[in-house]
């Protein structure tokens, strides 16, 4: 009968590493990790796309209430862009084009930016 052991795995050890010579500790490295760079997600105002879609789009794809979507989209339309949301690059960037994609199937010409925050 063989031994299902690979013989790799059951050769001992050579040498001196019995008495304590030779071995080595191996210190865990504290890794040094930043936090990951935020964004924001802009809307642009125009003079063409309803009030009610922006409000629409701040509900559905950010997931603000009525009252806070609405003073978004009011800041928007007053200072000409506001703040969606802020968010990692890759869930902001998300969150832009499917904002533009929902503009577009809209038939508005609503425009939304990435920014580093």
């Amino acid at each position: 009968m063989t031994n299902p052991l690979h013989p790799i795995l059951m050769a001992k050890p050579e040498g001196p590493a019995e008495d304590g010579q030779g071995a080595a500790v191996a210190e865990k490295e504290e890794l040094a990790l930043e936090p990951p760079r935020l964004f924001q997600v802009v809307m642009l105002n125009d003079d063409f796309t309803p009030m009610e879609f922006v409000v629409f789009v701040l509900q559905e794809h950010f997931r603000h209430d009525i009252e806070t979507a609405t003073q978004i989209m009011l800041k928007i339309h007053h200072e000409g862009r506001g703040v969606c949301g802020v968010y990692t690059k890759d869930v902001a960037a998300t969150k832009v084009e499917l904002v533009l994609a929902a503009a577009r199937q809209a038939g508005h010409p609503l425009q939304c930016i990435l920014e580093t925050a």
